[in-house]
């Protein structure tokens, strides 16, 4: 069979199949998607591989930075500031509960109405997951300038609250997106 008759027969075999004869690139090649999720991906193997060293999983180090900065929280709070619906939050802050990271309690005059805050073993686990955080960030941060990290940071939270939003998840402005917002501002980063 020659060269030509080979192609035909593919290309027939491709249309059996319902695959156009269009050469298949490999994924991710031009998908903002696809380098997201890698880069996603390797940064939450890199932070679950320490997290794990303190009995943690990926995602639980975020309950316990948001409590860390903010004392006591409501679980709504939590929510809308990890921009998940609330029965994710109430997932993990179960767990962190039963390892003795966090603790919860009622409002008093409203039980429907949850707080919660750090134990004193929860607040030692926030300050090694600091650490982790800044070994992870200067391995993912390592060959961009300064200029492109403030770029990528800014880029990152505004596709995040894209998706938070189109997922019915967003959450308000956050003290501290508004801080580095005006930071961005006056560094002369493009909104």
């Amino acid at each position: 069979m020659g060269d030509k008759q080979k192609r035909d027969h593919q290309d027939e075999a491709a249309a059996v199949l319902g695959h156009t004869s269009k050469k298949m690139r490999p994924p991710g090649v031009r998908s903002v998607g696809w380098a997201l999720v890698q880069a996603a991906r390797l940064h939450r193997a890199r932070t679950g591989d320490r997290l794990a060293k303190l009995g943690l999983f990926a995602g639980q180090e975020q309950v316990v930075q948001a409590l860390a900065a903010a004392g006591t929280m409501t679980m709504g709070d939590l929510a809308a500031l990890l921009r998940v619906r609330p029965p994710t939050a109430s997932k993990t802050v179960t767990r962190l509960a039963a390892l003795g990271i966090v603790e919860r309690r009622a409002e008093s005059g409203d039980g429907r109405v949850v707080r919660v805050q750090l134990t004193e073993a929860g607040m030692a686990k926030a300050e090694a997951i600091e650490r982790i955080q800044e070994e992870v960030e200067a391995e993912l941060l390592d060959h961009l300038d300064k200029t492109d990290r403030r770029r990528l940071r800014k880029l990152l939270r505004k596709a995040a609250r894209g998706l938070a939003e189109a997922a019915g998840a967003s959450g308000q402005v956050t003290e501290a997106d508004a801080e580095i917002e005006a930071e961005d501002e006056t560094e002369g980063l493009p909104a």
